[in-house]
């Protein structure tokens, strides 16, 4: 047996300004995504679903090729000669053919300059040279879902969880599926569909009603025989037409089945749809709210700007108010500044320093911008960025935060980064010589990810609403393509 693997992953926010090209794919010290050996070495054993894909292939004893591994960090659209570069390598390992069966690593929310569906045109692509091999699909539960992506595909799953923690399992569930179409024990047979709502992301949260009952019931159909069924709860900093909540059940040969699934899926998100809806609370009195609790630590959650949804993560309205009302005892990850970075390493360890950070990168696409702020303090700690994920979110894969530093201030322990990266695991404070046990507070570029390696540690969390394009206030954005009427917007 012969597979043919490949990942291609992206979440775009189309008001953010941070440039998608080719080197945001690669890996650590890299310009382009790794392929062949040396992603199938990256990825074997992580929590992943290609890791799962790998699993479920050596365990069949069949050959793998690994067309490519290019993963970014969400930001803005895709630079054309990326995507290119990147499905090029894809197809043109479908064009040599002699495959039993495809299993692709998707995200499901990627917008390039020239497609608002990257995901399904990249597809239609392989179809078009190939109609016949059977293709298993790994979403991301924030996908903005078109008819290609499913269309084009025999079997899709998608994460039913959030933080997402189950995407090894997500490839066990679409690879399972697929080799058991393979051996003639399943027929798979797929529906899919939308309701015009974009639930919040600070509501969508497994933790959480209505997404816990959402999920809960998907995982439930599949124990009562489906094969696979997917609640997406969609990316709503998109301006596309398909942008917001959708489902996808497939079944073993039975179309009515399968089409009755989805709508019951659709119905309960529809009729829940208030509770997606997310209520801001000032910035000065969150802040203040927090400086009351005197048991920590607290997580101070700057959920305007996170990379995990495409922010710029220099945004420092959020750590300006901490330092205004002087909170003690605080660490704050992390502000993206290399050359502020780069300002405290020449400095070197010990060094007292005065340092203009963030608020570089500007927000075109928002009403609203971030200064930069200055602070002194001392050098605490410099750091070449590179650690691996403890888990249970994408367990065993390196991260990158490239060259880093940690400021002091006296009352803050501030990182500033090189790199984009999510504090979805806490290695990512470990690594830089901060244990969040000891703080009182812990501000988080996050919104619902940083559950996934911090959760647990938490005595309390206190949201944070600062600037970013990544905003919680729909109204800062304009959308023009985006089906309208929609809820919560109309």
């Amino acid at each position: 047996m012969r597979l043919l693997l490949a990942m291609m992953k992206h979440e775009t926010n189309t008001f953010s300004p941070v440039v998608t090209d080719l080197a945001r794919f690669a890996r650590a010290g890299g310009s382009i995504p790794p392929r062949g050996a040396e992603a199938i070495a990256a990825y074997r054993g992580t929590g992943t679903v290609t890791g799962a894909f790998i699993d479920i292939a050596e365990r069949e004893g069949a050959e793998i090729e690994m067309a490519i591994a290019a993963d970014a960090w969400p930001s803005g659209p895709v630079e054309d000669d990326a995507y290119a570069a990147i499905t090029g390598a894809i197809l043109a390992a479908v064009k040599k053919g002699g495959f039993d069966a495809i299993l692709l690593d998707l995200h499901g929310a990627m917008v390039t300059r020239s497609h608002e569906d990257g995901e399904g045109t990249l597809l239609s692509r392989i179809r078009a040279i190939d109609p016949k091999t059977p293709i298993a699909v790994g979403y991301d539960m924030h996908s903005n879902v078109y008819q290609e992506m499913v269309a084009n595909a025999d079997v899709v799953a998608g994460y039913q969880t959030y933080p997402h923690v189950d995407m090894y399992e997500t490839g066990r569930r679409a690879g399972d599926a697929l080799m058991r179409m393979l051996k003639g024990e399943v027929r798979p047979t797929t529906a899919w569909g939308n309701v015009p709502m974009l639930p919040h992301v600070m509501r969508q949260g497994t933790d959480d009603e209505p997404n816990r009952s959402l999920q809960a019931r998907a995982r439930e159909m599949e124990r009562q025989g489906a094969l696979c069924a997917s609640v997406f709860v969609g990316f709503p900093h998109a301006d596309i037409r398909n942008a917001g909540l959708s489902a996808v059940v497939v079944t073993d040969n039975d179309q009515a089945q399968a089409e009755r699934l989805r709508d019951e899926l659709l119905k309960r998100a529809w009729d829940a749809r208030e509770q997606f809806v997310y209520r801001i609370e000032k910035l000065e009195d969150s802040v203040a709210r927090a400086k009351a609790m005197t048991e920590g630590p607290v997580i101070l959650l700057d959920h305007y700007d996170n990379a995990a949804s495409g922010g710029t993560m220099d945004t420092t309205r959020v750590l300006a108010e901490i330092l205004r009302q002087g909170l003690e005892n605080v660490a704050a990850f992390a502000i993206f500044d290399p050359p502020a970075v780069e300002q405290a390493i020449a400095a070197g360890i010990g060094a007292q320093v005065t340092l203009s950070i963030g608020g570089k990168l500007k927000m075109p696409m928002l009403p609203a911008e971030s200064r930069p702020l200055e602070v002194s303090g001392r050098v605490k700690t410099i750091f070449d960025g590179k650690y691996r994920a403890r888990g249970p979110m994408s367990r065993g894969v390196h991260q990158d935060m490239g060259r880093a530093v940690v400021l002091d201030t006296g009352r803050v322990e501030i990182a500033l980064i090189s790199r984009h990266v999510e504090p979805f695991d806490v290695n990512a404070l470990l690594s830089l010589g901060i244990d969040p046990m000891q703080k009182r507070y812990v501000m988080l570029k996050s919104r619902i990810h940083w559950r996934a390696g911090m959760g647990q540690l938490a005595k309390a969390v206190v949201e944070c609403a600062g600037v970013g394009v990544c905003t919680s206030d729909y109204a800062q954005h304009t959308f023009r393509k985006l089906r309208r009427p929609i809820f919560p917007l109309d």
